[in-house]
């Protein structure tokens, strides 16, 4: 069963004002909040997020793609954390892919926990939920098996803070892994073809005969204030190189990076920012099976060609993962011995 600490959670603002978007661009904290609050309830539509196995596949695919094989074979962990958890998405589809048994969900906005746990409580899983800064996790030393998140740490003002929280609050030996996490290269194409897109669509959307296809200037007034909120709240951008040295500086041991989306990337920016202009529901069927269809082709060919004749760093997202040391006496044998 899931359940909230009632408390801790302030009452989600969705609707923020320009004066307080104005307001954001001097406080990373209070734009967090704000985006991530304006963003819950509809997050899971906007990028196509759903608890079946299309998404089920794709989280434990990135849990597959970073964490060696013996690991797996041991699975599942007992008890986990999703740090900005979103609508749990990352979490939840772990669970159900047999990851971890139970978890937390915590994030800075009080929407997102809200959504987040009524999606672990229809899905029936046994996850709890908290506000929490990302800076200061609100649990104990040794607590968690597994620290998971995805597309978090480019939000968090002190990324190897953070990561040092993580190895606090993980049991030695415990595992963290970090999905979707922007490169400085990939970020810097994404940001182009999806200005570009924007722009074009909402001129195009102007042409007779096109009203229809176009949302309300009151709703694209919205979402452009969404959007410049977006881009206040994503601080950071990681070469490979650079997270591994954090995620070391931040005691973990064992760390590894990988990277995905190269293609694939340069078609879902686009495809993402045209459906924010068009009207809930236009789209249809067969425009997301093409959105999906087309996203999966070029993943392949990214991961089975792209991936041995590109950079790593060239990648949109990067992924990076690590393990707290345990220094049983076992273990500290061991290394004297070898």
């Amino acid at each position: 069963m899931t359940s909230t600490h009632e408390g801790e959670i302030p009452v989600p603002n969705p609707h923020a004002t320009a004066e307080q978007v104005e307001a954001a661009r001097h406080d990373t904290k209070l734009a967090q909040v704000l985006y991530h609050d304006w963003e819950a309830e509809s997050y899971d539509d906007k990028w196509s997020i759903s608890y079946d196995q299309r998404c089920i596949d794709y989280a434990r695919g990135r849990f597959d793609a970073i964490v060696p094989d013996d690991v797996q074979r041991e699975l599942p962990y007992d008890r986990a954390l999703e740090l900005g958890c979103g609508t749990g998405f990352f979490l939840l589809n772990l669970i159900q892919a047999g990851v971890a048994r139970r978890g937390s969900v915590t994030d800075l906005s009080p929407g997102m926990v809200k959504v987040a746990t009524r999606n672990g409580t229809s899905l029936g899983l046994d996850v709890d939920g908290r506000v929490a800064d990302a800076e200061g996790i609100p649990y104990d030393d040794n607590t968690f098996d597994l620290v998971v998140g995805h597309a978090v740490l480019h939000h968090i003002p002190d990324v190897e803070l953070s990561l040092r929280e993580v190895v606090r609050v993980l049991k030695p030996g415990g595992r963290f892994v970090f999905a979707g996490e922007p490169t400085t290269v990939g970020n810097a194409y994404a940001r182009r073809l999806a200005d570009l897109t924007w722009k074009t669509t909402v001129r195009a959307m102007k042409l007779p005969g096109l009203s229809s296809w176009r949302r309300s200037q009151e709703e694209l007034d919205e979402n452009s204030r969404a959007a410049a909120l977006e881009w206040i709240v994503d601080l950071h951008t990681f070469d490979p190189v650079d997270l591994e040295k954090m995620a070391t500086s931040a005691g973990a041991v064992e760390v590894e990076t990988a990277s995905e989306e190269f293609t694939a990337a340069m078609l879902g920016w686009p495809v993402r920012t045209f459906e924010s202009t068009v009207p809930p529901g236009k789209l249809g069927w067969g425009w997301a099976k093409f959105a999906f269809g087309g996203w999966t082709t070029l993943s392949w060919v990214d991961a089975n060609v792209w991936r041995h004749v590109v950079p790593k760093g060239w990648f949109y997202n990067v992924m990076v993962t690590g393990v707290k040391p345990d220094p049983s006496p076992l273990t500290s044998f061991d290394r004297a011995g070898s």
